[in-house]
């Protein structure tokens, strides 16, 4: 009898430790992560909502509900834009949103891809982006992030209130250029450039404090652009100037995740989400080019011939910019051969 209550208490005993572990497991399972994902757009702009929102669902999905992504649109968390990748680093924010150029020179390899008439396809310059990550800016100018995607926009196109046809038409003109390298750009064409992150265009436009605005037709829809001015001017080829942009998180809480809950984030980072990002932006640039078609707005395709009269003015810029990179220890020159190289063979494989 004695043996077999001792038997039956071991039964027991392990029964209860069983049961034990499968709550301990269970409650492990259920635990979350929150993951804030801080950027400066509305809600309802098409990078938050075809990009953005994409991703997080896709995250809290693949994680079994493991992860929450908790948004906080038009800098909800505080600050100002250009201080999102600094929020990212510091903790403020786990993953920022951000345009690379409103922290000028900070990160001044992903300026290769900003320089006027360089790009062609979004997609093949957004692969190409995340191979020179990969390459020269993961550890160094990005040491301090984690990276989930790197893209660039779709091409870059004046909208302005007067006509803009040939490069002597923007003499005088206030216009708000979209990074460092297209103020470069205005200020040898005679325009004046006025900088300032994307939300204030509307403003500006509409108070008269800009004349005009450099940026992608897709951001035109949630900022109103079309109605604000009337004149849209468009290059054949190579893109007036794309902005590049990251998605970062805090390299202390991903660190901080359990191994399957990293693969959940690594599985959903890259070069197919950059290159579905960059895509996606592009995308979007034709339904709201036809905004501005039903309003009846002048829309100014400018020829191959014409786009390589403005592609000849910016060569200067190209210079100075080698020569600034060198004078960093950075060879420019060969970091535009690359990012040409990479481009085409990408753009051929799309």
């Amino acid at each position: 009898m004695t043996k077999r209550r001792t038997l039956l208490g071991l039964v027991g005993a392990a029964a209860i430790a069983a049961l034990s572990t499968g709550f301990t497991a269970t409650s492990a399972m259920a635990q979350e992560v929150t993951l804030k994902l801080h950027h400066f757009l509305p809600a309802q702009a098409n990078v938050p909502r075809l990009v953005l929102d994409v991703w997080a669902d896709k995250v809290e999905a693949d994680s079994n509900g493991r992860i929450k992504v908790e948004r906080y649109p038009s800098m909800q968390l505080g600050g100002k834009p250009p201080e999102l990748i600094d929020q990212a680093i510091d903790g403020v924010a786990d993953v920022v949103w951000t345009v690379v150029g409103y922290t000028p020179g900070r990160f001044p390899t992903t300026e290769v891809f900003e320089l006027p008439f360089m790009m062609t396809d979004a997609r093949a310059a957004s692969r190409a982006y995340w191979d020179m990550f990969e390459t020269h800016m993961k550890d160094g100018e990005f040491a301090d992030v984690h990276m989930i995607g790197t893209w660039v926009h779709g091409p870059g196109i004046f909208h302005t209130k007067d006509p803009v046809t040939k490069p002597e038409d923007l003499q005088g003109m206030k216009i708000r250029g979209g990074s460092r390298l297209v103020n470069s750009l205005l200020e040898r064409l005679g325009a004046t450039p006025v900088g300032m992150p994307v939300p204030a265009v509307s403003e500006g436009l509409s108070k008269g404090v800009i004349d005009g605005t450099t940026i992608p037709w897709e951001v035109t829809t949630a900022l109103k652009v079309s109605e604000l001015v009337s004149n849209h001017t468009e290059f054949t080829g190579n893109a007036l100037y794309v902005l590049t942009f990251v998605l970062a998180m805090n390299k202390d809480k991903y660190n901080s995740l359990p191994d399957d809950l990293k693969a959940v984030i690594d599985a959903n980072s890259g070069a197919e989400f950059s290159v579905f990002a960059g895509g996606t932006q592009a995308d979007s640039d034709g339904p709201a080019r036809q905004i501005a078609v039903d309003r009846g707005n002048a829309i100014v395709t400018l020829s191959a011939e014409e786009t390589a009269q403005w592609r000849e003015i910016a060569q200067p810029i190209y210079d100075q910019w080698v020569a600034d990179m060198n004078g960093r220890g950075i060879d420019g020159q060969a970091l535009i051969d690359e990012a040409r190289m990479l481009m085409e063979k990408y753009a051929t494989t799309n």
